[in-house]
């Protein structure tokens, strides 16, 4: 791994961020020095670290790849999270023996939710219609169930996919103990 981003200079973090905003967005450098309307060899030599950009040519370059002027100074670092099985706040339901456990809510921006879904067999976990435009999306990982709309559900195995409107009536109904499975909801 290279230096730390605290070590690097201005200079270095800018020439890694053009590198990998461009590359990101599937630009060659002719391309983007192109939309940016700047020469070839100042973009090569802004990505190789020897260049001093002016505020007006990382600006112009920031348009042509669709980023905020800081993503170049001071990029995002990736996030990562680890939620253990057992972890996390349980919902249970009333009616089933059914807990949803959500382990990672829908960001600004984004328009998802992922569970955790662990139910035993019995009543099945029937859900109202959700807002218009919603799609659940579920893995089987153990057991058995029943997933999908309620006048036809589907029967899943461990390693199983169904996707459905969430915005009909739905159900989620385990077959055998121990029956688990992730859910993302997505809604548009």
């Amino acid at each position: 791994m290279g230096a730390d981003a605290t070590e690097r200079t201005p200079v270095d973090v800018i020439a890694a961020s053009l590198r990998r905003e461009r590359e990101r967005a599937g630009l060659s450098l002719t391309e983007l020095a192109r939309r940016a309307g700047i020469a070839k060899s100042t973009l090569s030599q802004l990505e190789s670290g020897a260049g001093n950009p002016s505020v007006e040519t990382l600006w112009a370059l920031c348009v042509a790849l669709g980023v905020q002027f800081a993503q170049l100074l001071d990029p995002p670092r990736p996030r990562v999270q680890v939620i253990r099985a057992d972890e996390g706040a349980a919902i249970a339901s009333e009616r089933a023996d059914y807990r949803a456990t959500l382990v990672s809510a829908s960001p600004p921006g984004a328009r998802r939710d992922v569970y955790r879904i662990a139910a035993e067999p019995g009543p099945g976990r029937e859900s109202a219609p959700h807002m218009p435009g919603v799609v659940e999306h579920v893995v089987l990982s153990a057991g058995r169930a029943l997933a999908g709309l309620i006048e036809a559900p589907i029967e899943l195995a461990p390693g199983d996919y169904v996707a459905y409107p969430g915005d009909l009536p739905h159900i989620f109904q385990a077959l055998e103990p121990g029956t688990r499975a992730v859910l993302i909801s997505e809604h548009s």
